[in-house]
């Protein structure tokens, strides 16, 4: 199992007291040290203009590559969203991580990677960043698998608690990649809703507030993994989002780390059968740190079940 990481992702500021912190990620590459062994840690690179650039749009990607603050410790851009100035870095490292990871997993030098990264990127649309995300880095991947490698059918799944309408609106029209997504409804971004279809490559899952464990496992059971089964992708990549957990702050869906460590079992499962095991997974959201090593730890448990 490989997890690519950087110190430039641990840099990113998004302002004092933000729930997207640099203590998010250092508690989950401290909780996957300390229990998993062996990982291979591989410093992630930068991600380049042209990768970016296939799935935002130029002025998204410039305002992100060539950010200039002119002395400010942070650049907002919405209400939740802001820059400091190595945030440009960390976004580019995040978004590089996943293309170094498709690559490996694509050349054969590892059949699963986790991406420990920040900021997340699972909102940003092709124009605008958004949600505590500032480049898709899942989205990126995505189409970097499509185009670099020449693949037809690449998934990505999304068990965050908030629906990643950016990954969805990007890839609506898409048949080579399917998005599939579970997540509490309503919440930010209010999106999701059962009827967003795109062209028939996206299935949503909303669930209801506290939800729980039942509930989730039922959605994944009788929709979203039977969805995923007939595609047969190629590729399987993961937005993994630990913020439906019991602990977390900011959502209320009532979910365990066990939940996690199930549901990456039965990705790795799919992935064994269909994609010769080929399974990138990029960190998304999740605001308790107690939650978040509990269940990056169960999450790679799963996936190196299989």
């Amino acid at each position: 199992m490989r997890v690519y990481t950087h110190p430039s992702c641990l840099a990113h500021q998004p302002g004092p007291g933000h729930p997207e912190c640099p203590a998010r990620l250092q508690a989950v590459t401290e909780a996957l040290r300390a229990a998993i062994q062996p990982l291979e840690w591989i410093e992630a690179p930068l991600a380049t203009r042209e990768a970016a650039e296939r799935v935002h749009t130029k002025a998204l990607v410039d305002a992100i590559f060539d950010a200039r603050f002119d002395g400010e410790a942070l650049v907002r851009l919405d209400a939740d969203t802001a820059m400091s100035p190595d945030s440009p870095e960390a976004a580019r490292r995040a978004a590089g991580a996943v293309v170094a990871a498709v690559d490996a997993v694509m050349a054969g030098e590892v059949t699963r990677a986790f991406c420990a990264v920040r900021p997340p990127g699972h909102h940003a649309t092709r124009e605008t960043a958004m949600g505590f995300c500032l480049l898709n880095g899942i989205a990126i991947g995505a189409a970097h698998a499509v185009h670099a490698h020449g693949l037809s059918r690449v998934a990505v799944v999304d068990f965050d608690v908030h629906h990643g309408n950016g990954t969805e609106a990007i890839f609506a029209a898409e048949p080579r990649v399917q998005y599939l997504s579970s997540h509490q409804h309503p919440l930010y971004p209010g999106t999701g809703m059962e009827s967003d279809t795109g062209v028939g490559n996206v299935v949503n899952a909303p669930l209801p507030l506290r939800a729980g464990s039942a509930v989730f496992r039922d959605a994944w059971r009788a929709k979203l993994l039977p969805a995923l089964e007939a595609f047969r992708p190629q590729l399987l990549l993961v937005s993994a989002g630990f913020d439906g957990h019991h602990l977390d702050p900011l959502a209320d869906l009532e979910l365990t780390a066990e939940d996690y460590r199930w549901l990456s079992a039965e990705l790795a499962d799919l992935a064994a059968r269909h994609c010769r095991g080929r399974l990138v997974s990029v960190l998304e959201g999740g605001y308790s740190l107690t939650a978040l090593r509990e269940c990056s730890v169960a999450h790679l448990r799963g996936l190196t079940a299989a």
